[in-house]
């Protein structure tokens, strides 16, 4: 079958080496290389939002863990960290498919994957050529206008405008990389009004953020540089001399829930938020499954 899939974030990417390796005729069509998506800003550290509860997300979860710790992928590791959660707050379900887990009221500790996203998806975009997929750059104005047998709409951001969806919109999210000081776990703090995250990757380490609804412009703003490098400094102190190395924003596409159906001879596979990198296997595999129904 000739599929055409919408968009060359992770997603994306993680949807046509399902579909390639299972035979299929296969073209990736995206308006930016691996390194300039959305995907790339992201912090790699595997689990979606403490309340994103439900089956399917759980289910999701569990299938990419498991695929990241398979995959022999350069960026690529497993690492345990802590997450700091309110303490009114319950173990969320996705936390029990994840190893080594210790909770208590306030934090829950685990390992998981940790994604160096611009490396892993350069491997992962190589990956899918050497299956043989093709990639066209080009922006798509019109999922009706693809000489396909089906079409994938893993467009991110663009997914709702191609699928006259209003409910996708932009929030952005500004890190700040700062050189690694030799930290082995990762730690996100989620339980104050603004998230702080501290994720290791061995040169560098991913500062952030920011959840910024509406926003834009993919420009760093100086300001909120200093201050996520003032809040993580607070959280991680080993960090107090590491030189700050740049900042970077993304706009992540925001959904009240992810959606991912069948629409006559469209799949559907967007509003996956900030938390791309953890469900990309699990809906790879789902959409898989949608093309054969």
């Amino acid at each position: 079958m000739r599929i055409s899939v919408v968009g060359g974030g992770v997603i994306g990417l993680s949807c046509a080496y399902r579909l390639v390796e299972a035979g299929h005729d296969v073209t990736v069509l995206t308006a930016a290389a691996p390194g300039e998506t959305t995907s790339a800003v992201a912090g790699g550290v595997l689990f979606p939002p403490l309340a994103a509860n439900s089956a399917r997300v759980d289910r999701w979860t569990a299938a990419s863990v498991r695929e990241y710790r398979s995959l022999g992928a350069p960026g690529v590791r497993t690492a345990r960290g802590t997450y700091l959660v309110p303490r009114e707050a319950s173990v969320p379900s996705w936390a029990f498919s994840m190893p080594d887990l210790d909770h208590e009221p306030g934090r829950l500790a685990f390992t998981t994957a940790v994604v160096d996203t611009p490396v892993y998806l350069a491997w992962l975009a190589d990956r899918v050529a050497a299956l043989g997929a093709r990639t066209e750059y080009r922006t798509v104005a019109r999922l009706g206008d693809l000489d396909a047998d089906l079409v994938v709409n893993a467009a991110g951001l663009g997914g709702g405008r191609l699928a006259g969806d209003s409910t996708v919109v932009p929030v952005g999210g500004q890190v700040v990389h700062l050189a690694d000081p030799g930290l082995t776990e990762w730690i996100v703090d989620g339980s104050s009004p603004v998230l702080r995250h501290v994720i290791p990757h061995g040169r560098h380490v991913v500062c952030g953020g920011t959840q910024e609804p509406g926003r834009d412009s993919v420009e760093p703003d100086p300001g909120v540089t200093a201050d996520i490098v003032r809040r993580c400094r607070e959280l991680v102190p080993e960090l107090a001399d590491a030189p700050v190395l740049g900042a970077k924003v993304g706009l992540r596409p925001f959904r009240p829930e992810v959606r991912l159906d069948r629409e006559g001879d469209v799949i559907h596979c967007y509003g996956h938020g900030g938390a791309g990198i953890t469900l990309a296997w699990g809906c790879a595999a789902d959409v898989l499954a949608l093309v054969v129904s």
